[in-house]
């Protein structure tokens, strides 16, 4: 996930500066979701011990504001950054994903149960076990019936099809 369609060390410092002009007026609206983006960035640039502050940070943020509408990928980018650590903890990371699912299907967020779906497929394929990969994530997938041109479901689709030939 690219950070905001952009490059990942724009959203960041963009992100950054937004906290830090909105953290002084005790504001927490939407405090999670631009926590969530930050620990994505941190991610995708390899910097780890940033993304994993920032996924305690989300926790408790989430936790503090009540705001749960995007728990379920605050827990799938939390296994992430397990799977991209140095110690790559494949079982942190799948255990993340479980509950994203959980969580996702439990609140009904579809658009959130396919990205834990993709993320765990991903984690079933690279593992060898494609066939759970593909049974895991095709019913979520399937349950779409618009908006095929989205990043998301072209992502899904793709890997689909990577897991079925």
């Amino acid at each position: 996930m690219s950070v905001l369609n952009g490059v990942p060390s724009d959203g960041a410092h963009k992100i950054i500066a937004g906290l830090n002009a909105m953290r002084p007026t005790g504001a927490k609206f939407m405090l999670p979701l631009s926590l969530i983006h930050l620990t994505a960035a941190h991610a995708e640039l390899g910097q780890l011990d940033d993304a994993c502050h920032c996924v305690d940070e989300t926790k408790a943020a989430i936790g503090t504001t009540g705001e749960r509408a995007y728990e379920a990928e605050a827990i799938r980018i939390a296994g992430v950054v397990a799977l991209r650590s140095s110690e790559q903890d494949t079982a942190k990371a799948q255990t993340y994903f479980e509950q994203a699912l959980a969580v996702a299907r439990a609140q009904q967020g579809k658009s959130l149960e396919l990205r834990a779906a993709m993320s765990m497929a991903q984690l079933w394929r690279d593992q060898g076990k494609r066939d759970e990969a593909r049974d895991l994530l095709a019913p979520v997938y399937g349950w779409f019936t618009e908006g095929f041109d989205t990043r998301d479901l072209k992502e899904a689709k793709a890997l689909l099809e990577e897991l079925a030939s």
